[in-house]
């Protein structure tokens, strides 16, 4: 049974998430998550498990992911940031090095979730919890703690409108009509904290899951489909070659076939062939002959050359989307796109080194940590940013620029879209403009959201009904506009 710090943790991590979620994400979610580290690893150390280096990654990675929606106004950067955030949590308590433990893990998680309040209720039980007199004294000193702080507060906020405002900022607001939607967050935060402690305390190794290995093909009839793969590979990146980097005006002017389109489709067309390449080496890799040394050098010539190809499949594309965003700018899909093709490579080139040096006990924990680093690198450097400030620039040269699209950004965008002009500015950040009209607490917002804030302050929008718009072409729909 925990000690009555693991209970406590959890009721603490609880109540936190009860006053702090709700109304917005930011840094709210990341206290919660350390709120929840915390009773994960004062139940580890009361069942004695040692920190290992490969906990700390995955917890720093977990945290880092986290910071994503407090950087970033962004939704679709940061909901696969705060998904790979769980899933890497949950490695970071229960481990894992082998493809069962770092697949299995997070879905075994939840069997930890369902036992956990019995078992940290018995924790509570014969605790050498403080006696009446003490408890009461320390009810008193939070009464008076909590009297003090709102009657000074009070006086201050009074003296300076400027204190008053950072100190309605930085009180949770609690509302009665809420109390549903908080007694809920209470219970989720509660029941995520006490499962990730049980888990942290006693682990599953998913790592022991019995994998029969796959039954040894013959050289030919292994070879020979690996051969034919590789050479149908090798054809199509000589097409590439000659087609795509030695004329990219061809692909701009393919008949019948709008670039954007092309690129859109071409994207889909290699993902699907990444994807299967994938599933055809871990497939290849399980029925491979590996008796003698002759079959162990056959297998590794092959899966590299395969990977190898596979690599200048994924740099193809990755180019010609480049000939793409110069050309049309830059879009949500396109930067996905570059991203996932990014990552997929990443993955081939990890495959060709575990290959080449025989060894595959550290590829499963490679492969996640490069998924950690690319969502943290895509989230934190706040894409929708990235989108506005090219097609802004573009615009200064081309004088075009698509208002529609750049509507739909989120506030990260803002200080890049301040920089249009006339109808085009006031059309781009009314949406924006409107969304942040809501004052929020500080801890259910991002620094995007702030800064933009900021900049609206200074430089109003005007909320013409759509007017600015329709100057400009833009046909705004939402709220009768």
């Amino acid at each position: 049974m925990p000690g009555p710090g693991v209970p406590l943790a959890g009721i603490g991590a609880g109540l936190l998430s009860a006053v702090l979620l709700g109304e917005g994400l930011g840094a709210n979610l990341l206290l919660c998550a350390v709120a929840a580290t915390a009773a994960a690893s004062l139940s580890a150390r009361s069942a004695g498990r040692k920190v290992r280096p490969w906990t700390v990654v995955w917890t720093v990675g977990a945290l880092a992911l986290l910071m994503v929606p407090v950087i970033s106004a962004a939704g679709w950067p940061a909901a696969p940031a705060i998904i790979v955030a769980a899933g890497i949590g949950s490695l970071a308590l229960h481990g894992g090095s082998r493809w069962s433990g770092v697949l299995l893990g997070p879905v075994g998680f939840w069997a930890h979730v369902t036992i956990s309040v019995p078992w940290a209720a018995g924790g509570l039980r014969g605790a050498n919890l403080p006696g009446r007199g003490q408890a009461v004294q320390i009810l008193k000193a939070v009464g008076v703690s909590a009297g003090l702080l709102v009657v000074f507060g009070s006086l201050f906020a009074g003296a300076d409108e400027t204190v008053a405002d950072l100190l309605e900022g930085l009180t949770p607001s609690l509302d009665t009509e809420d109390l549903p939607l908080r007694a809920l967050l209470f219970l989720v935060g509660l029941l995520v904290s006490l499962g990730a402690a049980h888990t942290a305390a006693a682990p599953r190794r998913w790592d022991r899951f019995p994998v029969a290995p796959g039954k040894q093909r013959s050289r030919v009839e292994w070879a020979l489909p690996m051969t034919v793969l590789s050479l149908l590979f090798a054809v199509f990146v000589s097409a590439q070659v000659a087609a795509v980097i030695g004329s990219d005006h061809a692909i701009r002017t393919k008949p019948g076939v709008i670039p954007s389109q092309f690129a859109r489709e071409g994207f889909w067309q290699l993902l699907w062939v990444i994807v299967l390449t994938l599933v055809v080496v871990a497939l290849a890799k399980r029925w491979a002959p590996r008796e003698t040394a002759g079959d162990r050098l056959m297998v590794r010539v092959l899966l590299s050359v395969l990977c190898a190809l596979t690599l200048a499949v994924v740099a193809s594309a990755i180019y010609r989307m480049q000939i793409y965003v110069d050309a049309f700018g830059l879009t949500r899909l396109r930067i996905s796109v570059a991203a996932v093709e990014l990552w997929l490579g990443v993955v081939f080139a990890l495959i060709i080194v575990a290959v080449v040096l025989g060894s595959q006990r550290w590829l499963p924990r490679a492969v996640v940590l490069s998924a950690v680093v690319g969502t943290a690198v895509l989230g934190l450097s706040s894409p929708d940013a990235w989108i506005a400030e090219q097609n802004v620039t573009m615009s200064g040269r081309t004088g075009k620029v698509d208002i529609d699209y750049l509507r739909s950004l989120s506030a990260d965008a803002v200080p890049a879209l301040d920089r249009l002009s006339g109808d085009r500015r006031t059309c781009a950040l009314q949406q924006i403009a409107e969304d942040l009209s809501d004052e929020v607490p500080w801890y259910a917002t991002s620094l995007s959201e702030a800064r933009a804030r900021d900049i609206l302050r200074d430089r109003p929008v005007e909320q013409d009904r759509g007017a600015a718009c329709r100057r400009v072409g833009v046909q705004v729909e939402r709220y009768g506009w």
